[in-house]
Order: C-alpha cells, then sequence, then structure tokens
C-alpha cells in the first residue's frame, strides 16, 4: 500500500479561532463607552499612528484585558496554534498593543505588517452585506493576507470574509490589507501584536 502524503513545509501558517460570546459584548460595551466619553478617548486615540485611513482608533488598556480574559484566551489560542502547528512550546506571552479600529463607509487600510511576533485581528460589529458593491469583485470590507508572489502551486493570497467573532492570528511579518466597502454601518475590528520568549522568535539562534 503507498504511503499518500500532502506537506506544507513553505509559508506561514495562520488560525482562525472563534472569540467567546461574552468578551465580544465586553469589548463593544468598552468602545462604546469610549466613545461617550469624549475626553478619555482622546487620551486613548491611536488613530495618528497607524497606516489605514480610518474613522477612529483606540487602545485597549491592559487592566480591561486582564478583567475579560481576554489575554487569558489570547495566550491560550497561541499555545495551541504553536505547539500543534509547529510543535513549539511557548510560555512567555506580552501583549505589546492592542487597539480597535472603526472603519465606516470608504475607510480602508493600506497593506502592511505589524510588529511583535504574533499579531492578530478579531471582528466585534459587522455592517450587513458587507461585500456588496456593484462590480462582481467581492472583496468589499474584506482582508487580504500575502505571502511572496504567486506561482506554480502557490496563490499568495488569502482572502477572508470577517464575521463577527472571527479572529485571525497571523506572524507579525505578513502583509495584509483591509478593503474599503460600500455600505452604511461600522465595521469594528480589533488587533494586537505579542512578544513570545526571544529565544523562541530569535529563528537564527538553533
Amino acid at each position: 500500500n503507498m504511503s499518500f502524503e500532502i506537506l506544507k513545509p513553505f509559508g506561514p501558517s495562520i488560525v482562525k479561532v472563534r472569540i467567546p460570546e461574552e468578551i465580544i459584548i465586553e469589548m463593544n460595551r468598552y468602545v462604546d463607552e469610549l466613545i461617550e466619553d469624549n475626553e478619555k478617548s482622546k487620551i486613548l486615540d491611536f488613530g495618528e499612528n497607524l497606516a489605514g485611513n480610518v474613522t477612529q482608533e483606540f487602545r485597549f488598556d491592559v487592566e480591561f484585558m486582564k478583567k475579560i480574559k481576554w489575554a487569558e484566551f489570547l495566550a491560550t489560542s497561541c499555545q495551541r496554534w504553536l505547539l500543534e502547528g509547529h510543535n513549539i512550546k511557548v510560555k512567555k506571552f506580552d501583549i505589546i498593543a492592542s487597539w480597535v479600529v472603526k472603519q465606516f463607509k470608504n475607510d480602508y487600510n493600506p497593506i502592511h505588517y505589524h510588529n511583535g511576533d504574533i499579531s492578530g485581528v478579531g471582528y466585534l460589529k459587522i455592517p450587513k452585506n458587507l461585500t456588496k458593491g456593484n462590480k462582481k469583485i467581492k472583496t468589499n470590507g474584506t482582508i487580504d493576507f500575502i505571502h511572496g508572489s504567486k506561482s506554480f502551486l502557490n496563490k499568495s493570497i488569502y482572502n477572508h470574509v470577517p464575521k463577527v467573532g472571527d479572529l485571525i492570528l497571523f506572524p507579525n511579518y505578513l502583509m495584509h490589507t483591509a478593503y474599503p466597502f460600500k455600505q452604511e454601518g461600522e465595521r469594528r475590528s480589533f488587533s494586537f501584536n505579542l512578544e513570545v520568549d526571544k529565544k523562541i522568535s530569535n529563528i537564527f539562534n538553533d
């Protein structure tokens, strides 16, 4: 009996996870309260520092992330990904930044990278019929991840149509972009960068 195994040794892996309902509710409440409390939102407004042409961005504060068990959920998800996907055991996680992105009609995020070792994006609100437009192209409001160039046996682009509760984890260097959309309503997401043990992330030490 001939053995047959499909290997995927090249290109970074990414992970799709569901965020627990209660964390989504808490995060949305936090953002809504921030917007009402104008002074605080000015302090936490992070929009100036980011690549995107987007309406508003806010940082999550660390205490809040601990309180809603977000940091814990994130660490567990990353540990599982690295262990099951790459046979790497990680003990140390530091969230170096976590921020919320509020996008409305015609906002977009150009192709960019993150810093840290692991990055992620999660979705808190999505307008109805997000991808709808007057063309056949279905990328409105979606996110593309890009690695290398298209070639035989290598697609190089992975497109994700966001739904509330989706979380995607990826290595920080993976290029990605969020496309503008034509619908009314808010596309609310959050991103983060985290660092793992330097012994692990410094790939040239083995």
